[in-house]
């Protein structure tokens, strides 16, 4: 088993000063999303209750300490409250994510997000103050729901009915120029961006013509580029 390096608050205080994320919850949320950010270079302080699981991350992360993170004093001694961004990930024991949230709203965290197991738990987050709840399973869900029914190759719903889609162009509008085809005022939404196939993303005008290889970025309301997608 790899042992663990002793862990300080002098530790925790640097990593906080420095660009950087504490993930509370190393389940496979939290995990992918700790690995992820150590990926692009942000530093991360990964805290679990679980100490097969801080061992298992131990040197992938900038520090990993198994601790109970519904304790203030634990918390105060890692120096979470320090940290400008938190993530509390924890999804196998919702009591302890409430209380976790708390304390760390308590403490004044500037930037707070907390995943939500289900449709409940993320209203009480919500009601103790949380401006960022997300919902892995659910949000994974309604995007791959909407790949599998049209012919798009990414799918991200801004909010509000709004989604930005990847997708190959309907044949109706190939070799034809944007301005030609009036997509936006046919179809509602908009072709922001195009990608010929083996080239670079670019921005779309009215003079852009669309070939049969390229990949389109479109955007607008998730109905309609839904049944834009769907176009033949």
């Amino acid at each position: 088993m790899a042992k663990l390096r002793m862990f300080s608050r002098s530790d925790a205080a640097s990593v906080a000063a420095a660009d950087s994320v504490a993930v509370i919850g190393l389940g496979r949320f939290g995990r992918a999303l700790a690995l992820e950010l150590m990926a692009n270079g942000t530093e991360v302080l990964g805290i679990d209750a679980d100490e097969s699981i801080v061992q298992e991350l131990n040197g992938h992360l900038t520090h990993v300490v198994c601790a109970d993170s519904t304790r203030e004093e634990v918390l105060k001694q890692l120096a979470v409250p320090e940290f400008d961004r938190v993530v509390v990930s924890i999804g196998s024991d919702i009591q302890a994510s409430i209380l976790t949230t708390s304390l760390l709203l308590r403490s004044d965290v500037e930037h707070l997000w907390a995943k939500a197991v289900n449709d409940a738990h993320g209203t009480i987050l919500e009601q103790l103050g949380v401006r960022h709840v997300v919902y892995p399973e659910k949000e994974m869900g309604r995007r791959v729901a909407h790949l599998v029914r049209g012919s798009m190759q990414d799918y991200l719903e801004i909010g509000d009915g709004f989604s930005l889609v990847k997708m190959a162009p309907p044949l109706g509008i190939v070799g034809k120029s944007l301005g030609e085809s009036r997509v936006r005022s046919t179809a509602g939404v908009t072709i922001t961006a195009v990608r010929p196939k083996g080239g670079t993303w670019t921005h779309t005008s009215e003079t852009t013509v669309i070939a049969a290889s390229d990949t389109i970025l479109v955007s607008g309301p998730t109905a309609k580029a839904e049944a834009f997608s769907l176009r033949r």
